[in-house]
């Protein structure tokens, strides 16, 4: 079959979006990417290495529907042009176009919705698709006669087949600090402040026994010389990278993982068995980070913190009585692995395949 899978966006929608990608091409499917074509999605496609379309969708907005509307008709073309037998879009703005486009080309559509509250993009287009697929059972309810099928989230490939940085001691206590592909600057600003703060304290305890700390800490361009300078001046072992290429290898080393709490991250968080303490990004539509960061915390997988009641000096002594107390650590990554779905790409493609078909027999327009 000829499938189309439209992701893009954030890192978020796009790293699900290759591996249910990759899943239909080992199963024999031709198979094109469907982006929106913008700069923060490029080191991301770097991973796929079949066709791309750039569909130029853009986020919804009155000053940009003129491009909103050139997109869905860039895609209508496209779609008359190589006319596919199913398109998954994966949420986000960067689904309207190509959905608006199969809906007006007769393409069966399957929508996927990665957070536990469904975005504005998946609720309006939910109505034509022919399946949502989700990755928490409460988003049911949100889409109410909808076809809902559980999943899961798809996770990018070999992200729990990570090994430990060689140049980061075994006994380190490794703090793993990321606000997604983009960064996220207030993340940024109180977690560093945090770990020199900690840094500060391990030091004054000092004793041959003490375990060094550690930091990774993904920042976004934007902060990224910054946050350098900031552990440089504090004389801390960091690797700061703004996007870091080595995310398997990350997770392997943390101890425990700050993050936001977009869906993805935590599916990740779950496949690698990391403990984690989840920042919501606060004002998010629905605030879904949120009920993502509040799902993995009723587990005991995680622990939620409000970004406008911390302080570094809070964060500092939360980290300091993980640092103390490392059976913590050791329960919530076993709770946090019995929240992964290690198939959910092969589960997304089992209901891209059965969608595409008509009473048993693949649609052929």
């Amino acid at each position: 079959m000829k499938i189309v899978v439209a992701c893009g966006g954030t890192g978020g929608h796009a790293f699900p979006g290759l591996a249910v990608a990759e899943e239909l091409r080992r199963r024999g499917h031709e198979v094109t990417i469907w982006s929106s074509g913008r700069d923060v999605e490029s080191s991301v496609m770097l991973a796929w290495e079949g066709p791309i379309f750039s569909t130029y969708a853009r986020q919804l907005s009155l000053r940009n529907l003129f491009a909103i509307w050139r997109s869905i008709r860039r895609c209508t073309w496209e779609m008359k042009r190589t006319r596919p037998d199913v398109l998954l879009a994966m949420g986000s703005y960067s689904s309207l176009p190509p959905v608006l486009a199969a809906k007006k080309c007769s393409v069966p559509v399957v929508l996927h919705e990665a957070n536990a509250v469904p975005g504005r993009a998946v609720d309006f287009l939910s109505r034509c698709a022919r399946a949502v697929a989700i990755s928490f059972e409460m988003t049911a309810k949100y889409l109410p006669g909808i076809k809902t099928v559980k999943t899961g989230l798809p996770v990018r490939s070999g992200i729990n087949r990570g090994k430990r940085f060689a140049n980061i001691p075994a006994d380190a206590f490794t703090v793993f600090v990321t606000g997604g592909s983009q960064g996220a600057h207030m993340v940024n600003v109180l977690l560093s402040e945090a770990l020199v703060l900690l840094d500060g304290e391990l030091r004054r305890r000092g004793g041959s026994g003490s375990r060094r700390l550690y930091v990774i800490h993904q920042t976004g361009a934007k902060d990224e010389g910054p946050i350098i300078a900031a552990y440089a001046a504090a004389g801390m072992d960091a690797r700061v990278q703004s996007f870091e290429q080595e995310m398997a290898d990350a997770f392997a080393t943390a101890d425990i993982v700050v993050a936001r709490a977009g869906a993805s991250t935590c599916f990740e968080l779950a496949a690698c068995a990391k403990p984690a303490l989840l920042i919501p990004l606060p004002g998010a539509l629905r605030n879904h980070q949120h009920h993502n960061a509040e799902q993995f915390a009723a587990c005991g997988a995680a622990d939620e913190g409000i970004q406008d009641k911390l302080s570094p000096h809070q964060l500092m002594r939360y980290l300091l009585s993980k640092y103390d107390h490392p059976e913590q650590l050791a329960a919530m990554g076993a709770k946090m692995a019995k929240l992964a779905v290690p198939d959910a790409a092969a589960r997304v493609a089992d209901l891209v395949e059965k969608s595409a078909r008509v009473d048993g027999v693949e649609q052929r327009r």
